[in-house]
């Protein structure tokens, strides 16, 4: 503990641990308070309480006697003062109490001891071994029958941020005490010390208004919900330290050591058409897709643009390192008549998607948020070839068209119709969207990296790259796996984690183009070691500081929330005639607050005389971002079963 601090100490017995620490501080400007339940007479009959009480005020402490540690609140003494530590050491009811009284003990101590704590104060709360109710304990009891101090802590927004053995030899003067309400000491041979700190607060999900370009028009949109905390977060931004940055910056250097890179300066909407997924997306479900309706400009509403928001910049290199890529948005008003002019092209583009089975809502939507990045990436390339052919400067072109040495130190020449370049890496990256269903490493949202290349047939560049990912990743975990056209990038337990395959064919039959998609957060997950994907997302520093120095790839993250509980309730409910079960989803997400990590259907029941189905649901919330109590859980639960009433017009059961 650092000097200029002050410590709370609650459920003292005979004073010996805080004078023990009184007289270990004594030369520091630490502020000792040291408090009992008992009144002065009784709490002096202990053994050398009252030698205690006068170490701890000649060290410069304070006592005080017949405080609650259940009502710190209320206790005038402490009244307007805050505490960097609060110490309960050995709490017990008294006499034979069992596990639930003492549980409540501890749910109730939390609460009140998070009134006096500072913000970024800690709570030491000291137990024999096996009462925790964690991992740590060894050997470790039933959960029924521990205290269950993680999930106590949670109910007061506590979480656990660290377990170490309680060191009594470092307290020489300290003898334990009222173990069930006598002079007796607790056995503290193994005992555990667990310190609990401040979560952050849960943000409530909102409509995000977002306007951009798309096809040359300025259009407005609402953001749902559940996606508004993904938006505008800057993860990939110049000066990112970002686990997802970190891994695009290691992926990259490492291809750069094979292939020149050049990352694109372009801003890219993060709005699609059905026609240009169809262009080159014919593997993504359009039933997965975020369909987008537009807005008519509301000149008073609060709308958010690229100049309320951090941008997501996408920096150019046209060096051997693959530098800075993110979304941007453009920020503009669109009028009615523009909203009929883009919707009435946006239909046109539908009709002409004949092809994509295109989701009923969808159909009115005509927009979609990116599920890919890859038809942004064959506009910008069709965009760059156009570039180069309107130089008509060779030295220009020469600038545009990287070319590489081969065998015999001859120069390959760009293919024509293939973007005028050779084995040069062209790359994107940014933010997709997937409505998919809730589970463990379903991403809803997550930024892809993808890179496109144009190389000779003959050098077989499925395999090099093939390889090339194998060296970088397989220590932590990836495995390829040979498939037609290409290779699937896989991890345990996140499944795909990205793909090679052979792109659109090229003109020049010698030469063929090469797309590599990978997801960064999955991957950055794997280098990391990050037990849940959603840690990405996290707005805790604790998360956030772990990368300030840029770690290298096999860094384990730091839990700062150990041994997160695991809730588990059932929704049941009757529908209607049509059911969409991806609205669900959307609904679990924004009511739990991300806190769902796993959705079962268990059961369903369609009526045979009326038009209804029932179906049955078990969600797992589980957070190891923020404290998450049965108190809380349940408390987005019932808000769920009010949402789904409410939006989908279910009825409960």
């Amino acid at each position: 503990m650092s000097p200029s601090r002050s410590m709370l100490l609650v459920g003292e017995g005979n004073f010996s641990f805080s004078a023990s620490v009184s007289q270990a501080y004594a030369e520091t400007e630490t502020s000792i308070t040291a408090t009992c339940l008992q009144q002065q007479d009784e709490a002096l009959r202990h053994e050398g309480a009252a030698g205690n009480v006068q170490i701890i005020k000649d060290s410069g402490g304070t006592v005080l006697f017949g405080v609650d540690c259940t009502k710190l609140g209320e206790c005038a003494s402490l009244q307007g003062r805050v505490f960097d530590r609060v110490v309960f050491n050995f709490p017990h009811c008294g006499r034979k109490s069992g596990v639930k009284k003492n549980r409540e003990l501890l749910r109730n101590f939390f609460l009140s001891c998070v009134q006096v704590l500072a913000e970024d104060g800690e709570v030491h709360v000291s137990l024999c071994n096996g009462q925790g109710g964690t991992p740590a304990d060894q050997p470790r009891r039933e959960w029924h029958n521990s205290w269950q101090v993680a999930a106590m802590a949670a109910e007061a927004h506590l979480i656990l941020s660290d377990i170490r053995p309680f060191e009594s030899e470092k307290y020489q003067s300290y003898k334990c005490t009222g173990y069930r309400s006598q002079d007796k000491g607790f056995h503290v041979e193994k005992a555990l010390l667990h310190v609990f700190t401040h979560s952050l607060p849960y943000t409530s999900a909102r409509t995000l208004k977002v306007e951009e370009a798309v096809e040359g028009e300025k259009v407005q949109y609402n953001v749902p919900a559940e996606l508004s905390d993904y938006m505008f977060r800057g993860f990939l931004c110049s000066g990112s330290v970002h686990p997802v940055r970190l891994a695009q910056d290691f992926l990259l250097k490492g291809l750069a050591e094979k292939w020149s890179i050049s990352m694109t300066t372009e801003t890219i909407p993060f709005l699609l058409t059905a026609k240009q997924l169809q262009t080159c997306c014919h593997d993504v479900d359009s039933t997965h897709c975020y369909w987008i309706h537009l807005l008519q400009k509301d000149l008073n509403s609060d709308t958010h643009t690229s100049e309320d928001k951090e941008k997501d910049r996408l920096t150019f290199s046209d060096s051997k390192r693959g530098t800075d890529s993110q979304d941007a948005q453009s920020a503009t008003c669109v009028t009615s008549d523009k909203v009929d002019r883009v919707k009435s092209k946006g239909a046109e583009s539908l009709r002409s998607a004949c092809s994509l089975d295109v989701d009923p809502e969808g159909e009115s939507a005509l927009y979609m948020l990116r599920p890919s990045l890859l038809p942004q990436m064959e506009e910008l390339l069709i965009k760059k070839e156009e570039l180069v052919n309107n130089a008509g400067s060779r030295s220009e072109t020469e600038a545009n068209n990287k070319s590489v040495e081969v065998e015999g130190n001859k120069k390959e020449e760009p293919c024509e119709g293939c973007n005028g370049v050779t084995s040069l890496l062209f790359g994107i990256s940014g933010l997709v969207f997937r409505s998919i269903p809730i589970n463990l490493w379903a991403l809803p949202v997550f930024h892809e990296l993808l890179l496109r290349g144009v190389f000779p047939s003959e050098s077989e560049p499925i395999t090099l790259l093939g390889q090339r990912l194998e060296t970088l990743l397989a220590p932590y975990g990836v495995s390829l796996i040979t498939e037609q056209g290409g290779l699937r990038l896989t991890a345990q337990p996140m499944g795909l984690v990205g793909k090679v395959f052979a792109s659109n064919a090229c003109d020049n039959i010698s030469h063929i183009s090469i797309t590599v998609s990978l997801n960064l957060d999955l991957l950055a997950a794997l280098l990391f070691s990050l037990p849940d994907w959603r840690l990405l997302w996290s707005h805790d520093p604790r998360f956030s500081k772990q990368y300030g120095l840029r770690p290298s790839p096999g860094t384990p993250f730091r839990p700062f929330s150990l041994f997160p509980e695991h809730f588990s309730f059932d929704i049941s409910f009757w529908t209607g005639p049509t059911w969409e079960e991806k609205k669900f989803h959307a609904a679990v997400r924004e009511a739990s607050h991300g806190t769902v990590e796993q959705v079962k259907l268990i059961d369903r029941f369609s009526h045979p005389d009326l038009s209804q189905t029932s179906y049955c649901y078990r969600l797992i919330y589980h957070s190891h971002t923020h404290a998450l109590s049965h108190t809380q859980a349940l408390q987005f639960h019932k808000h769920l079963e009010s949402l789904l009433s409410s939006r989908l017009q279910v009825t409960i059961r």
